[in-house]
Order: C-alpha cells, then sequence, then structure tokens
C-alpha cells in the first residue's frame, strides 16, 4: 500500500484489518463488552492537531510530558534521545512511576548523562530516565535511572514494580568506545535508582535484547531477541535461582534457556492461524556471555534451535506468554515472508500456537511492518506501535481483530520532498487506566493522552 493511501485511509479513519485472527484469545482481549465491541473505526477519525505533533479522535486530549534536549527537571543535563520502551508503575499517594528507555548509540545527539552511582560503562550513551507524576498527571520529577548502558531498547515491568531494560546490542569492550562488554538487561527501580544502581544481569545472557515478561505464578522469565542478520533471533526463558525474590534477586543467576520448536527452524512459514506445535523444548544455552560466538551462533546440538526475524513484544496475558515478531524477509535470510505475527506460549502444556497474523493479501490493512511495540488496554484489546515508512500511527486492535487508528504522530523529521516521521514506541497504560502514555522515538517526545477510554 503505497504512503498516499495509508493517509488517505488514516485520515478517514477507515483503515481495517489486513490480520488473521485466532478465537482463543478471549484471556488477551478480557474486558467489558462495550470495548470489545469496538467497530472498526475505533474511537472515530483522527482529527489534526492544529499544534503539528499528535492527531488524536475527537474528545482525545494530549500533554507533552518531556522531550529531548530540554533540561531534566533534575539538574542532571538534558533530556536525552530516542525515546523507545517504557512502562508506567504505581506510587506512593497515587502516584506514576514512568520509566523510559533511551535507544542510544555511541553517536546519540542528546546521551544520558552519567550520575556517580547509576552509570555501568562512561562510554555508553544510552540508559533509562524515569518521571514522577502526580495524581492529577502532573510532573513532579525528571531524573537520570540508569546511564551508561547502550541501545535500550525495550524491556519490561517486574512484579514487585521495577523496570527490567534491554541492551539491543551485543558490541564487547574495545568497540565504538566502550570500555565494557554490553548486551545485557539491567533493573530499575524509578522510586529509587540508587536501590538498584547499574548492575548487569549476567545470568540472563548477553544478547540483542529486546523485550521481556515474567510468569508471575512462578518466576519465569521470558526474553526475545531482535537480531539484525540472519540467522535471526531466539526465544529465551531464563529461570531464577530467585524466583519473585523482589528487587534484587535475578542478581542471584539462574539458568538461561533457549525455545526449540521440533521440526520447526524458523517461525516465518508458520502462517495458518491457529497452527500449534506440542512438545516445545527448552535447550540450555552452551556459553550465556557469548565470550566468542553470538548465542545465536552456537551449538545447540544435531537438532538444531529455532530462529525467527525480529522479535519484539513480549508480554504476560492470563496463563500465557505472547511474543511478536513485526515482519519477516526471505531477501534478508528469512525462509518466508510476512507482515506481523503474534505468538502464544502455554507453559503447562508445551504448547505454541500462532493467534495473529498480520497479512499482506487484503486491499485494506495495517500500514507499515507491524507490529512493533503492543500492550494492553484496560477495556480489553490492543495497542500497537505501528513500525514502518510513512505516517506513523498506534494503531487499537479489538478482540474481533478489527484494527483502528488511535494516534497519529504529525513530526515530521524530513523534508517536504522527502519526508519522514519519528515512529512511536513504549505505549502503556496508567495503572488505573485513564491515561495512555506513548513516545516518539525521535525528535524524542513522551506524550500523555487521555479522553473517553472505554471501560
Amino acid at each position: 500500500m503505497s504512503a498516499t493511501r495509508r493517509q488517505i485511509l488514516a485520515r478517514s479513519g477507515a483503515i481495517g484489518a489486513g490480520i488473521a485472527f485466532s478465537g482463543a484469545l478471549s484471556e488477551l482481549f478480557a474486558g467489558p463488552a462495550a470495548a470489545q465491541g469496538l467497530g472498526h473505526t475505533g474511537y472515530g477519525p483522527l482529527v489534526p492537531d492544529p499544534e503539528g505533533l499528535l492527531d488524536l479522535p475527537r474528545g482525545f486530549r494530549y500533554r507533552v510530558l518531556s522531550r529531548e534536549g530540554d533540561a531534566l527537571r533534575s539538574g542532571e543535563g538534558p533530556v536525552p534521545s530516542n525515546h523507545d520502551g517504557m512502562t508506567a508503575l504505581p506510587g506512593r499517594s497515587g502516584r506514576v512511576h514512568l520509566v523510559r528507555n533511551h535507544e542510544n548509540r555511541a553517536t546519540a545527539t542528546h546521551p544520558v548523562p552519567a550520575v556517580p552511582g547509576l552509570t555501568y560503562d562512561p562510554a555508553g550513551k544510552g540508559g533509562c530516565t524515569a518521571l514522577t507524576l502526580d495524581r492529577r498527571g502532573q510532573v513532579l520529577s525528571e531524573r537520570v535511572a540508569v546511564a551508561g548502558t547502550a541501545v535500550n531498547c525495550a524491556g519490561g515491568p517486574t512484579p514487585w514494580h521495577t523496570w527490567l531494560t534491554c541492551e539491543e546490542t551485543e558490541e564487547q569492550a574495545g568497540s565504538s568506545g566502550y570500555t565494557k562488554d554490553h548486551g545485557f538487561i539491567f533493573e530499575v527501580d524509578p522510586a529509587d535508582p540508587y536501590r538498584t544502581g547499574a548492575v548487569p544481569l549476567t545470568a540472563m545472557g548477553r544478547f540483542q535484547h529486546e523485550a521481556i515478561a515474567i510468569d508471575p505464578r512462578h518466576g519465569v522469565v521470558y526474553e526475545t531477541e531482535d537480531a539484525f542478520l540472519a540467522p535471526f533471533g531466539l526465544f529465551y526463558r531464563f529461570l531464577p535461582e530467585r524466583p519473585l525474590g523482589g528487587v534484587g534477586s535475578l542478581r542471584a543467576g539462574g539458568r538461561l534457556q533457549a525455545m526449540r520448536v521440533p521440526g520447526v527452524p524458523d517461525l516465518s512459514p508458520v502462517q495458518e492461524v491457529g497452527a500449534s506445535f506440542d512438545g516445545v523444548e527448552w535447550v540450555d544455552v552452551p556459553d550465556p556471555l557469548a565470550g566468542t560466538t553470538p548465542i545465536r551462533l552456537q551449538d545447540f546440538g544435531p537438532r538444531g534451535i529455532t530462529h525467527a526475524q525480529k522479535l519484539e513484544g513480549c508480554y504476560w496475558g492470563g496463563d500465557h506468554v505472547y511474543f511478536v515478531s513485526s515482519f519477516a524477509h526471505s531477501a534478508e535470510g528469512s525462509a518466508a515472508d510476512h507482515r506481523g505475527q503474534i505468538w502464544r506460549y502455554d507453559p503447562a502444556r508445551r504448547r505454541l500456537t500462532l493467534v495473529i497474523l498480520f497479512g499482506p493479501d487484503t486491499d485494506v490493512q495495517l500500514p507499515g511492518e507491524s507490529p512493533d511495540n503492543i500492550c494492553l488496554a484496560p477495556g480489553g484489546g490492543l495497542m500497537v506501535c505501528e513500525d514502518g515508512d510513512g505516517a506513523q500511527h498506534v494503531f487499537g486492535v479489538t478482540r474481533r481483530g478489527e484494527v483502528y487508528p488511535l494516534a497519529r504522530g504529525r513530526q515530521n523529521i524530513g523534508t517536504p520532498e522527502a519526508p519522514a516521521w519519528g515512529e512511536f514506541a513504549g505505549v502503556t497504560f496508567a495503572p488505573d487506566g485513564h491515561t495512555m502514555y506513548v513516545n516518539c522515538y525521535t525528535p524524542g517526545t513522551t506524550f500523555a493522552v487521555t479522553g473517553p477510554w472505554k471501560s
């Protein structure tokens, strides 16, 4: 679909669902009937923003909470660049803690300021910042939460209300000026960053991390890998020595394993929604620190291991873990092409099922390479950050698999002749479900969106 056609459909609010959808998603789309019954227009057409930042349906409003280059309220330096993954955690007296990743490489315009006690590698430009909001949504503080890391992409919240931030790189000391190895997960406590410091959770592996999700009953941590070259990333689980042990417990170590689906070396050819694979195996990773060989290239035995391109979002719902493959391109080394898969793994049955397929074979479809960051909407359904070319959107997906636009970015960072738009990332909801927070990646901007959410 051309960019022009995408924009016409988005303006009219008529983007439909070019997806196949499994009916076995009741736990994922649990919510009141009013929310589950949203049609393909969702909350109605998007209204152009006179400020030229964010188009929303009528009745919705946004506030800019933070922009890159502005001064952090802590006085530690400017707000860093490249806003990416984010979560909203409950605080005391109705406060909300927003923890925000900065996917900065060595060339970042605005690095995360180095702060004593919170900096891993002085040469690293990435990290996290934390905003604390009062019960009315006003920003009370904004500060560095961890610094000196690299390419902090996504991550995930813990049951004890901290954030696991993931480095999407596997560069080692000596490359790009780094003084330490990178490719780790770090725990961040937004209420007290010095409580967690800047300690790499090395047992959880060194690879191009994307996101994590934690089984709230058993404490198993699931991890996605967004490797850029074929053979692509793996889906992992980490078995902690101290499951559900609270802040700092993951430092005690554990076992890292990779998923093997027998007979399926690559997930991309699976494109029949509802296709299930029983007997999923978990194989110990030979060298979690990847001292000489990236994990995805290590020897997992004669039956190999299961790969997938562009493994991104990961989240827990009901009794299952869900993870996303944003797209697959055979020209880049995948076994087949697709525009996005969402997979469900059932730990009790050791069963993997394809539950959503975003497909290119319809006239109206989710535009771009989809999906990227996702989250559960409080009233039922999904919110999806688009990952593609042209104007960028946050889309909703209803229980029936219908897609509707919720937000469109208007921050053109190109030229009128060659426009470019910053993608959305880090979509998340306040604990009370009344506010959606989302980042524009570049120029780095954090928005709070309120309105007549169905609940």
